[in-house]
């Protein structure tokens, strides 16, 4: 891989971090809810393929590192897996009809008597296009700055430093980070590998691991949070476009005008987004909270969620398990309190069975953190 031109190269890791999760996630497409347009489908498929490729590389990857293998274990039983996840989603999305209206012509609506196929006022389409300009803009500032500037971060010589070692020497969490001097295993931090991961695509494509983390890492994380908090924003404006954006549009300035600190939010989402954290709070969260609405929403009409959604749920569970060890105490603690607050409002207890359930591979992973 590190033969071929830059431009291939950049193409295969654009494939890996867009592409094949949009694929995989068609392994829990469930045909979708009606009314949904093709662009919230295809959200909907890539975050969630996204969040059943970091729940597998968590599975692959920590027995890995407890058992002390070579990395080469991990990119070979990892791409094994991917191909499995990308054929099935293929397989999903022909049966389901995704592609069942592509190439099809839109009828004509007839008009009605009386009624005059008037063009619209260039003000009117400015008002409404105004909102979806504002929020691209902003958005592609953020991601310019997030990867043209540089940032003083000290975690860096930790968690890059370990994608950088694993890529190289083969080891996982086997070598010191600050000196490069043999240790043994340091199984706090192998139980979240995502450093691991991002090592992972840098194998993959060719390029360093450093390039990966400081460059490609903001310009797929980032976009990722805001596509969640789009979904967020159908689920609490729904079909209401002009509340959506501007939902966005302000979301967007607490990000832009909320990195004053070390400590933000907004600085781990802008400046951190390499590190697992960061994705724990900017992804995973606000991933799960989407859920729940779903779920809310759906209990409220009268609905059932199907296999895919407590699919989907238990991914997230796993992948914030990924990013951090914390996720696992995060997420049991959120998932209780909203099953308690569900119950007692819909009066559907029901849902604490799933609900506690899905929080199986926390507890696990909280269990080997106690342990070690």
């Amino acid at each position: 891989m590190e033969n071929l031109p830059w431009g291939i190269r950049i193409g295969i890791l654009c494939i890996w971090l867009f592409v094949i999760p949009t694929v995989v996630g068609g392994c829990l497409w469930d045909g979708g809810r009606k009314g949904q347009g093709r662009h919230r489908r295809a959200f909907t498929l890539w975050v969630s393929g996204q969040m059943l490729l970091w729940a597998g590389f968590q599975l692959i990857c920590v027995p890995c590192v407890l058992l002390e293998k070579s990395f080469l274990y991990v990119v070979y039983c990892y791409g094994g897996l991917v191909e499995i996840l990308a054929f099935w989603g293929i397989v999903r999305l022909c049966r389901g009809g995704i592609f069942a209206n592509l190439g099809r012509k839109v009828r004509a609506v007839p008009l009605r008597d009386g009624q005059e196929n008037l063009p619209k006022n260039d003000k009117s389409v400015w008002r409404e296009m105004l909102p979806a300009v504002i929020v691209g803009t902003l958005l592609v500032f953020q991601l310019a700055q997030a990867a043209g500037l540089a940032y003083a971060d000290g975690d860096d010589a930790y968690y890059v430093a370990v994608s950088s070692i694993t890529n190289n020497a083969e080891t996982m969490y086997e070598k010191l980070p600050y000196t490069g001097g043999t240790t043994e295993v340091d199984v706090r931090h192998g139980l979240a590998p995502f450093p691991i991961w991002i090592a992972f695509l840098a194998r993959m494509t060719g390029l360093k691991a450093v390039g990966v983390a400081h460059t490609a890492m903001p310009l797929m994380l980032i976009p990722m949070t805001y596509v969640i908090f789009y979904l967020l924003a159908q689920e609490l404006f729904p079909d209401k476009r002009r509340k959506q954006l501007m939902f966005m549009i302000m979301a967007e300035l607490l990000v832009v005008f909320g990195d004053y600190s070390f400590y933000t939010v907004e600085h781990f989402m802008i400046a951190r987004s390499r590190q697992g954290k960061a994705a724990l709070g900017s992804v995973i969260l606000p991933m799960l909270l989407w859920l729940l609405f779903v779920l809310f929403q759906r209990v409220k009409e009268g609905k059932k969620c199907g296999v895919a959604y407590w699919g989907l749920v238990v991914a997230v569970m796993i992948s914030g398990c990924l990013c951090s060890t914390l996720g696992a105490f995060l997420l049991c603690l959120f998932m209780g309190i909203a099953g308690l607050c569900a119950a007692v409002t819909y009066r559907k207890w029901r849902l604490l069975p799933p609900m506690a359930l899905s929080c199986l591979p926390c507890i696990c992973y909280a269990v080997l953190y106690l342990l070690a």
